[in-house]
């Protein structure tokens, strides 16, 4: 509204309006617009008017003239377009059509024609994108009947001999200027909407990648696969450092896939190798069965795991990358930073820029400095929520960390290659240019295990050490309770006391309080220990081992509008739509999952030729509260796994199907069992909730009323 009341007072660029009123029309454009009940007709009026040195030959170029002026004024009216508007909000429609013959993904948006006020941010996006590839036309519609009798009863006086000049210059007004300018405003708006769901989005799903749990202290093997350049490979022991690297080639052909086999062997047997991380990039699904062959071949002790390596590739060739392994081609970089990912995946993703890590939807298209304002404050947050090892932390881990920056961080590193480990958290104020007001912010982030006092390895922060000295003294216990961890009767010796006398006698709130006994309780703890573990494999599925109805394991690895893309081994990862997550009515995925979440789906349709898999979580927690059981990829014999779906009621006496649910979905005769879907038909079936259909369909019968009507 502000830039309405403005609009008539902002700098132009030359208009049919402004050349108007170089030519001396403007009194005559407010005598008609005035529509004063002595006003003459428009033709006497402008006969005053003609000059031929000003370029006005005739009474219609006069009248045209203000006719330009008078529809530049009504575009400027502030009341007149805050009431457009709002009916463009209500009323309008966006419509896209096919800009090519040729099919695309954009295919569903071919002949696509939403409420404004219904739009989803996933297709308002998706429609921009393909707008801009030139492979749809978009426009925003407004019933023109709707809009002029509001804009004539705004500026037309009844009764003037110019009310029909006046009239025609609101049109003129209103096709020329006005609604070209609204539909403006409202992509605009839509975009920046959508914008901000999928900036959050995007920050949400970022969150739980980063919190995965990590795999600590143990040897593994990273494999970043590949056929041209073969598949690097890089062994890293407990805490990330490199202790061998090689290139194998087991896509080459069946020799040098034995070879490949061999070398890994040597190195598994000489290196004590426990897990394998596999990059889920090209040629992913040959490295993953060469893996499974490997780990027959040593006996089994070996789990893998298909780990994401968006960004490695961006890190790998980064000036960061290069510093940390000067002494390794670019390749090599990447499968240490894939071995690191499953060792610990926020030490290492921290290193990434959070836009490539790929866990959010059309990332490219969104304003990069919000998107990095955004995720970057999530990465921050993630690192000081686990807290970091000031004496095993990398710089770019470091810089992460509230009261550091990048200088500071390499200060740390650099006293600590210099003077050896930190053995207290009061020995990093010596660190150069690391201020009292940065450890202030710092400290409490810093954990320092090497330290004789327990409270340095905690979240306590160093002002809150007498408080917490101060309650152990209350509650009979001693620092040394702490480290051996004996302490278990801590609460209830707190809840016998009293937590708010405790508090108030040890000088502190209540809700700091029970933070200090939490960490005292577990020091040194890591919060993400506390998550599902990540699913590793000593097997591997195909999709041509899949069949509907069968159950799997899989881990969360995208939540997007309209559903969920579940990894259940077979390197595509399926797709769980929004209606197919739960039984009860969710506004977005995000309501009922998060990213590594650990879940249990039923294969609903797999379609090879274009590689995609129908997954449902809704049907997966019926069958199993209904008792019925079947075949499970995870548990059963590889060769059963293409066998037909097995189905019992646990003493091996065959039952009767459990029920199947029903799509939350409108339709006019019956409802159609999603297993009998194709992919296309349910992604098109369900990107309207029931209670927008429902709206289309009370939409189309008011046109159909309105045009038997005329």
């Amino acid at each position: 509204e502000v830039e309405d009341l403005y609009r008539p007072y902002k700098q132009k660029r030359r208009t049919r309006a402004t050349v108007a009123r170089e030519k001396g029309l403007e009194p005559l454009a407010a005598l008609l617009f005035a529509q004063e009940r002595d006003c003459p007709r428009p033709e006497d009026a402008a006969a005053g008017f003609i000059d031929s040195e000003k370029g006005v030959e005739t009474a219609a170029d006069a009248l045209q003239g203000a006719n330009d002026i008078i529809a530049e004024w009504i575009s400027d009216d502030a009341a007149v377009r805050k009431s457009l508007r709002e009916l463009l909000e209500r009323r309008g429609t966006l419509r896209s059509l096919a800009a090519t013959e040729e099919d695309s993904v954009y295919r569903l948006y071919y002949d696509f024609e939403q409420s404004l006020s219904r739009l989803q941010g996933h297709q308002i996006l998706a429609i921009n994108r393909g707008e801009k590839e030139e492979k749809l036309k978009v426009t925003v519609l407004l019933d023109r009947e709707l809009a002029l009798p509001l804009l004539r009863r705004a500026v037309v006086k009844p009764g003037s001999a110019a009310m029909e000049f006046v009239k025609a210059a609101a049109e003129d007004a209103y096709d020329r200027l006005i609604f070209p300018s609204l539909e403006r405003e409202m992509r605009t708006a839509l975009t920046e909407k959508a914008s901000e769901g999928a900036i959050g989005q995007f920050a949400l799903n970022l969150k739980p990648l980063l919190m995965q749990p990590p795999v600590k202290g143990k040897v593994t093997m990273g494999l970043d696969p590949g056929y041209r350049m073969g598949c690097k490979v890089a062994v890293v022991d407990g805490t990330g450092k490199v202790l061998d690297t090689a290139v194998v080639y087991p896509t080459y052909g069946e020799r040098q896939k034995n070879e490949a086999i061999a070398a890994l062997s040597k190195l598994i047997a000489k290196h004590g190798v426990e897990h394998i991380a596999i990059g889920n990039g090209t040629a992913s699904r040959e490295t993953e069965q060469m893996a499974v062959e490997l780990i027959r071949k040593v006996g089994g002790n070996v789990s893998y795991m298909i780990v994401s390596e968006a960004g490695a590739s961006v890190y790998s060739a980064s000036k960061l990358a290069a510093e940390e392994f000067p002494q390794y081609d670019v390749n090599l970089r990447s499968a240490v930073s894939i071995a690191r990912r499953l060792q610990d995946p926020l030490a290492e993703l921290v290193k990434i820029d959070p836009k490539a890590i790929g866990v959010g939807q059309y990332q490219h298209d969104m304003p990069q400095k919000q998107l990095d304002e955004a995720l970057n404050g999530v990465v921050e947050d993630c690192v000081n929520a686990v807290g970091v090892d000031v004496n095993t932390a990398s710089p770019s881990l470091l810089q992460r960390v509230a009261g550091l920056n990048g200088t500071t961080a390499k200060n740390v590193v650099a006293y600590r290659e210099e003077n050896g480990v930190f053995t207290s958290r009061a020995q990093i104020k010596k660190v150069p240019k690391l201020g009292p007001k940065a450890f202030q912010q710092c400290a409490g982030f810093l954990r320092v295990p090497e330290s004789k006092s327990v409270l340095d390895n905690t979240a306590v922060h160093p002002e809150s050490y007498d408080a917490a000295k101060a309650l152990l003294e209350l509650t009979g216990h001693t620092l040394a309770d702490v480290k051996n961890g004996a302490i278990s009767d801590l609460p209830a010796r707190l809840g016998a006391y009293g937590e708010e006398k405790a508090a108030e006698e040890i000088g502190v709130g209540v809700p700091t309080l029970r933070d200090i006994v939490s960490e005292l309780l577990k020091p040194g703890r890591d919060v993400r220990d506390e998550l599902p573990k990540p699913i590793l494999r000593t097997d591997v599925l195909e999709m041509k081992d899949l069949k509907p109805g069968m159950i799997l394991t899989g881990t969360v690895r995208n939540v997007i509008d309209f559903g969920v893309f579940v990894d259940i081994g077979v390197h595509q990862d399926g797709l769980v739509h929004i209606s197919q997550v739960c039984d009860k009515f969710i506004r977005h995925p995000s309501e009922a999952v998060s990213v590594g979440d650990v879940v249990k789906v039923v294969v609903l349709e797999v379609d090879e030729k274009k590689k995609r898999i129908s997954l449902s979580m809704k049907q997966a927690e019926e069958n199993k509260e209904h008792g019925g059981r079947r075949s499970d990829a995870d548990h059963a014999p590889r060769g059963e796994r293409g066998g037909k779906p097995f189905r019992g009621n646990g003493d091996g006496q065959q039952s009767r199907p459990p029920r199947r649910s029903k799509p939350n979905v409108w339709e006019p005769k019956k409802r159609q069992d999603p297993s009998e879907m194709s992919f296309e038909d349910m992604l098109s079936r369900f990107k309207q909730t029931s209670e927008e259909r429902m709206c289309d369909i009370k939409r189309g019968t008011e046109r159909k009323n309105r045009s038997k009507r005329k």
